[in-house]
């Protein structure tokens, strides 16, 4: 575990975030966890212990420049490197149409799934370049589809997938991919079941009801797997893509890497 790879990890303390946190644990990976809940951070930098990992639980908010420079700076200075950042934290509200959406909300919605991730990747773009890292970022099927009152979400993360390809362009020596990781069986689905009626079309309610009424929902820890795999292994030629949890380059080798429980994976 002391020589493994160095990743920060946004969004960590729960859902899809806690799932990357735990696959890549079962790797040996050093783990910054950052995410608002300190509480809950611990809980699961202890969990990372158990499965072989190393977790360093960083309370903050991405929305701030601050704390995306603090999470980098803390991450060197416990480990002395970072290998790869996964842009996983984001924020589906506020759930309104354009005209009945509260301005704050909607700016604080691209501040954490914009922003925090170009703050992060700006301050360990110097740390990645040198250890010809890698920069994961979350992304949605929001990204190139308009949904009626996801507004705010799905311009930010159409910005954060065109970032990725932007990123690719620049950095040659970061291998950047965007993933894109199905439709998840997580607090955002419930927010949507909950708060979608009134904000979202008729038939959009009910494609999301039946999902969860159908049990079509994807468990977290499978498109959780794609992305924990990605940022061990993502290949340079993948830069820049846009890419699928379930596409088979990414899928099939995840699978043949981690396997399909969490027992430890030898080195």
């Amino acid at each position: 575990m002391a020589d493994g790879p160095v990743i920060l990890l946004t969004g960590a303390s729960r859902g899809m975030g806690a799932e990357i946190a735990r696959w890549l644990a079962k790797a040996g990976t050093r783990l910054t966890l950052v995410a608002r809940s300190a509480d809950s951070l611990e809980k699961i930098a202890e969990e990372i212990r158990r499965l072989g990992g190393e977790g360093l639980p960083f309370s903050a908010d991405i929305a701030g420049q601050t704390g995306c420079n603090e999470a980098v700076r803390e991450t060197l200075d416990r480990f002395g490197r970072l290998d790869a950042l996964i842009n996983n934290a984001g924020l589906l509200g506020p759930l309104a149409r354009v005209a009945d959406a509260n301005p704050d909300a909607w700016r604080y919605n691209i501040e954490v799934n914009l922003l925090g991730p170009f703050f992060l990747t700006h301050a360990a773009l110097p740390h990645l370049r040198a250890a010809h890292g890698r920069v994961i970022n979350i992304s949605s099927g929001a990204a190139v589809k308009s949904v009626q009152g996801w507004s705010a979400y799905c311009t930010a993360k159409a910005g954060l997938t065109h970032f990725t390809r932007i990123l690719a362009e620049e950095e040659p020596d970061v291998v950047s991919v965007a993933i894109r990781p199905g439709v998840v069986n997580t607090r955002m689905q419930e927010m949507i079941r909950e708060e979608g009626p009134g904000a979202m079309s008729e038939d959009k309610v009910d494609y999301f009801q039946t999902l969860k009424s159908e049990n079509k929902l994807e468990p977290a820890n499978v498109p959780a797997r794609a992305a924990a795999w990605l940022a061990l292994h993502a290949p340079q030629e993948m830069s820049g893509e846009f890419v699928d949890y379930d596409d088979a380059r990414i899928a099939e080798p995840a699978a043949a890497v981690f396997g399909d429980t969490l027992e430890s994976v030898d080195q």
